[in-house]
């Protein structure tokens, strides 16, 4: 696919059709070896000093998940991928947006051996943002089984907003119990809840909407499961404050930024727009 007079790799027509169906599509070798290189140096160099709020995602025995968020200003980097690879494009033509802002990086690491499962959850329960136009990138820079990947219920996307709880504990943190329909039974009724998985090598990455339902299995190895996550908006996406601590939290933000309000601040770079 060619976008403002570039080729997006492993973009066509039928790989938009195929987001905006099931709310999720991998992109095979969107990324070069340059990019990798980027991703891979600034997820180890957050490894080495894990920032204000990064945790640890799994119980103590069932292996090491680690994950942290917002490091771009201090990881350069992840600021030159973000704003150097094709990550930014391939949203816009996704989500059929005219601009595409960074609203948040995360890193995502499952050393071997981490049985730990990253439960079924959607990720704009968590957020202070609002809006149709956005998407979360899946880069892996190991190979990732199949077994051992990113999964993603097809046609989720659409909704209802599920009750989220935390990850340990399965505790409802954000909204009072009752307030939200808890999940379903997935694994119960695959028929009706159709999961999506790929088999990932360096380079493909999957590109999911942050309402569609998804969770990943443990990580058996060999080496390391690796992710950067970028979480892109697009056009109608706006600031939704919260009454309760969001996911990443942005401080203040409240106070800078009106609710309703596009995400115009520093925050929140633009990373790509089309041609005027």
């Amino acid at each position: 696919m060619r976008h403002c007079g570039a080729v997006l790799p492993g973009m066509t027509a039928e790989t938009v059709d195929t987001y905006r169906r099931d709310g999720a599509v991998v992109v095979r070798g969107a990324f070069s070896s340059a990019d990798l290189a980027l991703g891979a140096a600034g997820i180890d160099a957050v490894l080495a000093d894990l920032g204000p709020v990064a945790k640890r995602a799994s119980a103590a025995e069932d292996g090491a998940f680690v994950e942290d968020f917002c490091r771009w200003q201090d990881v350069p980097e992840l600021e030159q991928f973000a704003r150097t690879s094709a990550a930014a494009a391939i949203a816009g033509a996704l989500t059929g947006s005219s601009a595409i802002r960074l609203y948040h990086d995360h890193v995502l690491v499952k050393e071997a051996g981490t049985r730990q499962r990253t439960p079924w959850h959607q990720d704009l329960p968590y957020y202070n943002i609002e809006g149709t136009q956005q998407t979360s990138i899946w880069l892996p820079v190991d190979p990732v089984p199949l077994e051992a990947s990113l999964q993603v219920v097809a046609g989720s996307h659409r909704g209802p907003m599920y009750l989220p709880r935390t990850f340990l504990d399965g505790k409802a943190k954000w909204f009072p119990e009752g307030t939200l329909a808890d999940l379903p039974d997935i694994e119960g009724d695959p028929q009706r809840w159709p999961v999506l998985a790929w088999a990932l090598e360096p380079g493909d990455a999957v590109f999911f909407d942050m309402l569609a339902l998804h969770g990943a299995p443990g990580f058996p190895g060999p080496g390391r499961r690796r992710v950067l996550s970028l979480r892109l908006v697009g056009d109608d996406v706006v600031h939704t404050p919260r009454p309760w601590v969001t996911s990443p939290p942005f401080p203040g933000l409240a106070d800078e930024l009106a609710a309703g309000a596009p995400l115009d601040h520093p925050l929140f770079p633009v990373l790509w727009r089309t041609a005027d």
